[in-house]
């Protein structure tokens, strides 16, 4: 009998599937790791930018569509990926799919709480935006010195926190079927009301979990997280089994 999962991973704005990559060295071997590319970036990169939510959504729902019936899996989401997964279990439930058996929402506040109007980063102009991005952190400062990297990379990034910022910035509250876990950065700026309330979006338990760092705390936390994420799903495994 299998008794794998498979975990789909949702990078931040701005990122791609390499981000994940330390955590082959981590992952448990009955987890199938399979992050997501997004379009415009890493082996995408010659696909065109998303233009709303809903297509970022039906874009990653036909790439993982025929999967999600085949064994137990669940989502991972940082940030804008976060919202990816939020959306996409959403969509997965209306289609009347196998739904995933655990969310994974990293660095990311509550969607039915609205973004504050100072978080919109891409109404700033060229040299504010490049400053902010990085003041936040997740883009070496070295890329700063290639021109040739900033002009592909930061049209991407902006059209990112775009998305983030308006489509995917707020949601009503239609919890979950499964339960969830909220990893949480310890020096992130969000409130506890942004980071507690992901209790009502679920049916099930909602557990939250702190690392150190910022929002970006995914970089340096990799082992941590995994480990979380392990002791997780093999217990959920372990439920299932005596169902």
């Amino acid at each position: 009998m299998d008794e794998s999962f498979n975990l789909f991973c949702f990078p931040y704005a701005g990122g791609s599937t390499t981000i994940f990559n330390d955590w082959k060295k981590y992952i448990d071997n009955t987890i199938n790791l399979k992050p997501i590319e997004l379009s415009g970036r890493g082996k995408r990169i010659h696909d065109p930018h998303y233009s709303t939510t809903k297509e970022c959504v039906e874009d990653v729902f036909s790439i993982i569509k025929d999967e999600i019936n085949t064994k137990p899996y669940a989502f991972f989401g940082h940030s804008m990926g976060a919202m990816i997964a939020n959306e996409l279990a959403l969509k997965i439930r209306e289609e009347e799919l196998s739904k995933p058996v655990h969310i994974f929402f990293s660095g990311r506040a509550v969607p039915h709480i609205k973004m504050k109007e100072e978080k919109k980063y891409h109404l700033l102009g060229e040299q504010k935006f490049k400053d902010k991005v990085l003041e936040l952190g997740g883009t070496p400062p070295e890329f700063f010195k290639h021109p040739e990297l900033l002009e592909f990379f930061l049209p991407l990034l902006r059209n990112d926190f775009r998305l983030a910022a308006t489509d995917f910035s707020y949601r009503q509250i239609t919890p979950h079927p499964c339960d969830i876990s909220v990893f949480v950065g310890k020096e992130e700026d969000k409130t506890s009301e942004q980071i507690t309330d992901w209790k009502l979006h679920t049916t099930g338990i909602c557990n939250i979990h702190y690392f150190n760092g910022g929002h970006f705390f995914l970089n340096d936390e990799a082992v941590a997280m995994v480990r979380l994420i392990n002791k997780t799903l093999l217990e959920n495994n372990s439920t299932l089994e005596k169902i």
